[in-house]
């Protein structure tokens, strides 16, 4: 499997309003073009956090754990609509209450993007999809604090959980 680099996203500014569009090989090829993305941190009712394992074959950050959930926007869709469309695609989830908890732009070498931050509690059944994630698992706070820094979550999610959870 592969990710489609002739993808439409939105190109857009820091407050989020859309300005152009490029494909997602020009928004990951280096260019920097900053483009939105959503991203759900699922907690259950014990306090652990659900971390999903991206596959070998993603163009960016393979075999790392990372956010519940992370999505791109796509082209002509609002972040709300492609939280509900991700969550439902890489979960299986459909009945959750999600909660903005910030926004802000992560910028890397390779790419920037404007990431809308949301956070819900639940404790029904995830399913993983089998065609984008290589699975996924709860894990406690200490058990994430603990990879921290030993290159086994993605870059952007120990910044991001540590801005927005710790």
């Amino acid at each position: 499997m592969k990710d489609n680099s002739e993808e439409r996203f939105p190109v857009v500014d820091e407050m989020g309003k859309v300005v152009g569009s490029a494909t997602r090989g020009e928004c990951h090829n280096g260019s920097r073009l900053l483009h939105p993305v959503v991203h759900l941190h699922v907690f259950n009712s014990r306090g652990e956090v659900y971390l999903q394992r991206r596959p070998e074959w993603k163009d960016i950050q393979p075999g790392k754990w990372d956010t519940s959930v992370g999505g791109h926007v796509d082209f002509g869709e609002t972040p709300e609509q492609a939280l509900l469309r991700e969550v439902r695609e890489e979960l299986g989830i459909t009945d959750f209450c999600p909660e903005r908890v910030g926004q802000y732009v992560f910028d890397s070498r390779r790419e920037r993007e404007l990431v809308y931050v949301n956070r819900t509690i639940y404790d029904g059944p995830v399913t993983p999809s089998a065609e984008e994630l290589d699975g996924g698992r709860f894990w406690t706070l200490d058990e994430i604090r603990a990879a921290i820094g030993q290159n086994i979550l993605t870059p952007n999610f120990e910044s991001e959980f540590q801005r927005f959870f710790l």
